[in-house]
Protein backbone atom coordinates (compact mmCIF):
# COMPACT_ATOMS: atom_id res chain seq x y z
CA UNK A 1 0.00 0.00 0.00
CA UNK A 2 1.37 3.32 -0.76
CA UNK A 3 1.44 5.98 2.34
CA UNK A 4 -1.79 8.04 0.94
CA UNK A 5 -3.83 4.88 1.22
CA UNK A 6 -2.21 3.70 4.53
CA UNK A 7 -3.27 7.46 5.93
CA UNK A 8 -6.60 6.86 4.55
CA UNK A 9 -6.88 3.48 6.37
CA UNK A 10 -5.73 5.43 9.34
CA UNK A 11 -7.48 8.59 9.75
CA UNK A 12 -5.78 8.95 13.50
CA UNK A 13 -2.09 9.16 12.11
CA UNK A 14 -1.60 13.09 10.69
CA UNK A 15 1.85 14.06 8.94
CA UNK A 16 3.31 16.91 8.85
CA UNK A 17 5.82 17.95 6.49
CA UNK A 18 8.61 20.61 8.15
CA UNK A 19 10.73 21.63 5.51
CA UNK A 20 9.60 21.00 1.42
CA UNK A 21 12.56 18.53 0.58
CA UNK A 22 12.90 16.79 3.76
CA UNK A 23 11.43 15.83 7.49
CA UNK A 24 7.73 15.10 8.81
CA UNK A 25 6.54 15.08 12.38
CA UNK A 26 3.75 11.95 12.70
CA UNK A 27 1.49 12.29 15.47
CA UNK A 28 -1.39 10.25 16.65
CA UNK A 29 0.80 6.68 17.04
CA UNK A 30 2.74 5.49 20.43
CA UNK A 31 5.90 3.52 19.34
CA UNK A 32 5.21 1.21 22.32
CA UNK A 33 2.43 -0.27 20.71
CA UNK A 34 1.79 -0.09 16.86
CA UNK A 35 -0.54 -2.50 14.42
CA UNK A 36 1.43 -3.70 11.22
CA UNK A 37 -0.60 -0.93 9.60
CA UNK A 38 0.58 1.80 11.28
CA UNK A 39 4.30 0.48 11.37
CA UNK A 40 4.01 -0.07 7.84
CA UNK A 41 2.84 3.88 7.35
CA UNK A 42 6.23 4.91 9.76
CA UNK A 43 8.61 3.18 7.26
CA UNK A 44 6.38 4.33 3.83
CA UNK A 45 6.33 8.03 5.45
CA UNK A 46 10.43 7.42 6.45
CA UNK A 47 11.21 6.40 2.69
CA UNK A 48 9.52 9.61 1.19
CA UNK A 49 10.86 12.17 3.96
CA UNK A 50 13.79 10.75 4.75
CA UNK A 51 13.69 11.41 8.42
CA UNK A 52 10.66 11.72 10.89
CA UNK A 53 9.78 12.86 14.40
CA UNK A 54 7.48 11.74 17.03
CA UNK A 55 6.65 13.37 20.21
CA UNK A 56 5.30 12.47 23.84
CA UNK A 57 6.59 9.02 22.99
CA UNK A 58 6.99 6.96 26.51
CA UNK A 59 8.39 3.34 25.65
CA UNK A 60 10.54 1.52 27.40
CA UNK A 61 14.02 0.73 26.75
CA UNK A 62 13.03 -3.20 26.11
CA UNK A 63 9.49 -1.23 23.59
CA UNK A 64 12.43 0.86 22.32
CA UNK A 65 14.58 -1.71 21.01
CA UNK A 66 11.54 -4.28 19.96
CA UNK A 67 10.10 -0.82 17.97
CA UNK A 68 13.92 -0.62 16.42
CA UNK A 69 13.91 -4.63 15.49
CA UNK A 70 10.89 -4.27 13.61
CA UNK A 71 12.84 -2.07 10.50
CA UNK A 72 15.35 -5.17 10.33
CA UNK A 73 18.49 -6.72 12.65
CA UNK A 74 20.18 -4.44 15.40
CA UNK A 75 23.47 -3.69 15.01
CA UNK A 76 26.04 -3.02 18.25
CA UNK A 77 28.14 -0.04 17.89
CA UNK A 78 31.56 -0.82 17.94
CA UNK A 79 32.04 1.81 20.60
CA UNK A 80 29.62 1.60 23.21
CA UNK A 81 27.03 -0.52 24.14
CA UNK A 82 23.73 -0.13 26.79
CA UNK A 83 25.09 -3.15 29.61
CA UNK A 84 21.35 -4.58 29.74
CA UNK A 85 20.35 -4.32 26.31
CA UNK A 86 23.74 -4.36 23.81
CA UNK A 87 21.84 -2.89 20.52
CA UNK A 88 21.33 0.16 22.29
CA UNK A 89 23.68 3.14 22.05
CA UNK A 90 23.16 5.98 24.73
CA UNK A 91 24.81 9.18 23.64
CA UNK A 92 25.53 11.39 26.80
CA UNK A 93 27.55 14.04 26.79
CA UNK A 94 27.78 18.04 28.67
CA UNK A 95 28.16 21.01 27.25
CA UNK A 96 28.67 19.31 24.35
CA UNK A 97 31.19 17.30 25.08
CA UNK A 98 31.28 13.46 25.29
CA UNK A 99 30.87 12.24 28.68
CA UNK A 100 34.37 10.85 30.57
CA UNK A 101 35.73 12.49 27.58
CA UNK A 102 38.01 15.55 26.61
CA UNK A 103 36.25 15.02 23.12
CA UNK A 104 33.04 16.90 21.72
CA UNK A 105 30.06 15.11 20.54
CA UNK A 106 29.39 14.28 16.42
CA UNK A 107 29.40 17.76 15.77
CA UNK A 108 29.82 17.25 12.32
CA UNK A 109 27.99 15.77 9.46
CA UNK A 110 28.13 12.39 8.93
CA UNK A 111 26.48 8.99 7.64
CA UNK A 112 26.83 6.76 11.11
CA UNK A 113 29.21 3.80 10.14
CA UNK A 114 30.19 4.00 7.09
CA UNK A 115 33.45 2.48 7.74
CA UNK A 116 31.42 -0.36 8.13
CA UNK A 117 30.88 -2.99 4.90
CA UNK A 118 27.24 -3.02 5.74
CA UNK A 119 26.72 1.00 7.04
CA UNK A 120 23.49 1.42 9.04
CA UNK A 121 20.68 1.60 7.60
CA UNK A 122 17.64 3.29 9.81
CA UNK A 123 18.09 4.45 13.34
CA UNK A 124 15.31 5.06 15.86
CA UNK A 125 17.23 7.87 18.75
CA UNK A 126 14.93 8.93 21.84
CA UNK A 127 15.33 12.07 24.29
CA UNK A 128 15.86 11.59 27.69
CA UNK A 129 17.10 14.52 29.20
CA UNK A 130 18.05 17.99 27.66
CA UNK A 131 19.89 20.97 28.44
CA UNK A 132 17.27 24.52 28.86
CA UNK A 133 18.64 25.58 25.37
CA UNK A 134 20.18 24.42 22.41
CA UNK A 135 21.45 20.69 21.68
CA UNK A 136 19.27 20.94 18.32
CA UNK A 137 19.57 17.73 15.21
CA UNK A 138 20.01 18.94 11.65
CA UNK A 139 19.80 15.96 8.75
CA UNK A 140 20.41 16.78 5.29
CA UNK A 141 18.86 15.03 2.53
CA UNK A 142 21.28 13.14 -0.04
CA UNK A 143 19.10 12.23 -2.57
CA UNK A 144 18.33 15.83 -3.10
CA UNK A 145 21.96 16.83 -2.93
CA UNK A 146 23.00 14.39 -5.85
CA UNK A 147 20.56 16.06 -8.14
CA UNK A 148 21.33 19.37 -7.05
CA UNK A 149 24.66 18.97 -8.89
CA UNK A 150 25.59 19.74 -12.42
CA UNK A 151 25.80 17.26 -15.00
CA UNK A 152 29.12 17.31 -15.57
CA UNK A 153 30.21 16.71 -11.99
CA UNK A 154 27.77 14.19 -11.95
CA UNK A 155 28.66 12.00 -14.75
CA UNK A 156 32.25 12.40 -13.18
CA UNK A 157 31.53 11.05 -10.05
CA UNK A 158 29.40 8.33 -11.00
CA UNK A 159 31.37 5.35 -11.88
CA UNK A 160 33.83 6.28 -8.48
CA UNK A 161 34.59 4.73 -5.25
CA UNK A 162 35.69 6.44 -2.00
CA UNK A 163 37.56 4.97 1.04
CA UNK A 164 35.72 5.23 4.50
CA UNK A 165 37.72 4.72 7.59
CA UNK A 166 36.15 5.24 11.29
CA UNK A 167 39.63 6.54 12.56
CA UNK A 168 38.70 10.06 11.44
CA UNK A 169 36.09 10.51 13.53
CA UNK A 170 36.84 8.37 16.28
CA UNK A 171 40.52 8.68 16.40
CA UNK A 172 40.09 10.83 19.14
CA UNK A 173 38.62 8.59 21.10
CA UNK A 174 41.57 5.73 20.09
CA UNK A 175 44.23 7.57 21.51
CA UNK A 176 47.19 4.56 21.23
CA UNK A 177 48.65 3.16 18.03
CA UNK A 178 47.48 -0.28 19.94
CA UNK A 179 44.22 1.01 19.95
CA UNK A 180 43.83 2.03 16.61
CA UNK A 181 45.55 -1.05 15.01
CA UNK A 182 42.90 -3.05 16.64
CA UNK A 183 39.94 -0.88 15.60
CA UNK A 184 40.98 -1.33 12.13
CA UNK A 185 41.34 -5.10 12.32
CA UNK A 186 38.06 -5.15 13.33
CA UNK A 187 36.89 -2.58 11.10
CA UNK A 188 38.80 -2.39 7.89
CA UNK A 189 39.03 0.62 5.67
CA UNK A 190 36.27 0.16 3.16
CA UNK A 191 35.48 1.30 -0.46
CA UNK A 192 32.15 2.59 -0.95
CA UNK A 193 30.34 3.82 -3.89
CA UNK A 194 30.69 7.52 -4.25
CA UNK A 195 26.91 7.67 -5.67
CA UNK A 196 24.52 5.04 -3.78
CA UNK A 197 21.74 3.44 -5.01
CA UNK A 198 18.62 3.16 -2.90
CA UNK A 199 18.01 -0.38 -2.05
CA UNK A 200 14.29 0.18 -1.30
CA UNK A 201 13.40 3.41 -3.32
CA UNK A 202 15.82 3.20 -6.11
CA UNK A 203 17.16 6.80 -5.49
CA UNK A 204 20.16 8.23 -6.50
CA UNK A 205 22.41 9.62 -3.39
CA UNK A 206 25.69 11.42 -2.40
CA UNK A 207 27.69 8.79 -0.36
CA UNK A 208 30.26 10.71 1.33
CA UNK A 209 30.72 12.49 4.15
CA UNK A 210 33.17 14.35 6.16
CA UNK A 211 33.14 11.94 9.34
CA UNK A 212 34.29 9.03 7.65
CA UNK A 213 35.51 9.52 4.12
CA UNK A 214 39.08 9.61 3.42
CA UNK A 215 39.79 10.14 0.18
CA UNK A 216 38.30 9.16 -3.79
CA UNK A 217 39.97 6.46 -5.41
CA UNK A 218 40.84 6.01 -8.73
CA UNK A 219 41.65 10.18 -9.32
CA UNK A 220 45.01 11.82 -8.13
CA UNK A 221 45.37 13.23 -4.79
CA UNK A 222 44.40 16.56 -5.68
CA UNK A 223 41.46 15.81 -7.75
CA UNK A 224 40.25 13.94 -4.35
CA UNK A 225 40.57 16.54 -2.31
CA UNK A 226 38.96 19.31 -4.68
CA UNK A 227 36.10 16.82 -5.70
CA UNK A 228 35.47 15.92 -1.52
CA UNK A 229 35.26 20.23 -0.79
CA UNK A 230 32.78 20.63 -3.47
CA UNK A 231 30.80 17.28 -2.33
CA UNK A 232 31.61 17.80 1.08
CA UNK A 233 29.86 21.47 1.00
CA UNK A 234 26.42 20.45 -0.58
CA UNK A 235 25.40 18.45 2.55
CA UNK A 236 26.07 22.26 4.03
CA UNK A 237 23.03 23.86 1.56
CA UNK A 238 20.04 24.97 3.58
CA UNK A 239 17.30 24.36 1.33
CA UNK A 240 18.43 20.25 2.05
CA UNK A 241 18.39 20.40 5.50
CA UNK A 242 15.76 20.14 8.41
CA UNK A 243 16.78 21.78 12.05
CA UNK A 244 14.59 19.31 14.87
CA UNK A 245 14.25 21.05 18.72
CA UNK A 246 14.08 17.94 20.74
CA UNK A 247 11.73 17.71 23.93
CA UNK A 248 12.19 15.16 26.00
CA UNK A 249 10.38 12.03 25.04
CA UNK A 250 10.41 13.22 21.22
CA UNK A 251 11.78 10.50 18.40
CA UNK A 252 13.58 10.65 15.33
CA UNK A 253 13.98 8.26 12.86
CA UNK A 254 16.45 8.64 9.94
CA UNK A 255 17.22 6.63 7.22
CA UNK A 256 20.87 6.18 7.38
CA UNK A 257 21.69 5.88 3.52
CA UNK A 258 19.64 8.74 2.34
CA UNK A 259 20.90 11.55 4.59
CA UNK A 260 23.50 13.12 6.57
CA UNK A 261 23.03 14.41 10.54
CA UNK A 262 24.61 16.96 12.46
CA UNK A 263 24.40 17.18 16.31
CA UNK A 264 24.49 20.61 17.39
CA UNK A 265 27.16 21.16 20.31
CA UNK A 266 25.62 24.82 21.50
CA UNK A 267 24.61 23.87 25.07
CA UNK A 268 25.18 24.10 28.40
CA UNK A 269 24.22 21.31 30.88
CA UNK A 270 23.22 17.51 29.88
CA UNK A 271 22.08 16.14 26.73
CA UNK A 272 21.17 12.31 27.01
CA UNK A 273 19.78 10.48 24.22
CA UNK A 274 19.44 6.55 23.37
CA UNK A 275 19.62 5.23 19.75
CA UNK A 276 18.87 2.17 18.25
CA UNK A 277 20.29 1.12 14.73
CA UNK A 278 19.40 -1.50 11.81
CA UNK A 279 21.59 -3.14 9.43
CA UNK A 280 22.01 -2.07 6.47
CA UNK A 281 23.22 -3.71 3.40
CA UNK A 282 26.30 -3.38 1.02
CA UNK A 283 26.08 -0.35 -0.83
CA UNK A 284 25.70 -0.69 -4.20
CA UNK A 285 27.10 1.98 -7.43
CA UNK A 286 24.20 3.74 -8.68
CA UNK A 287 26.43 3.87 -11.90
CA UNK A 288 26.51 0.08 -12.55
CA UNK A 289 23.13 -0.13 -12.05
CA UNK A 290 22.68 2.83 -15.21
CA UNK A 291 25.29 0.84 -17.51
CA UNK A 292 23.03 -2.36 -16.88
CA UNK A 293 19.70 -0.84 -17.56
CA UNK A 294 21.33 0.66 -20.77
CA UNK A 295 22.52 -2.89 -22.05
CA UNK A 296 19.61 -4.63 -20.93
CA UNK A 297 21.77 -7.08 -19.25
Amino acid sequence: MTLDDLLADLPHVTINPVQPLIGAEIAGLDIADVTDQEFALIHQALLRFKVVFLRNQTPTRAQHVAFGRRFGTLEVHPLSAHPEFPEMLVLRSFGGMKEGTAAPAADFWHSDTTFRDTPSAISVLMAHELPPLGGDTLWSNMVAAYNGLDDALKQRIETLDAEHTGLIAFGRHLDTPEKQAGFLSQYPVQAHPVVRLHPETAERMLYVNSGFTNRILGVSDDESASLLRVLFDEVKRPEYQVRFRWEVGSIAIWDNRSTQHYGVADYAGWRHLERVTVEGDRPKKAGASRATMETGS
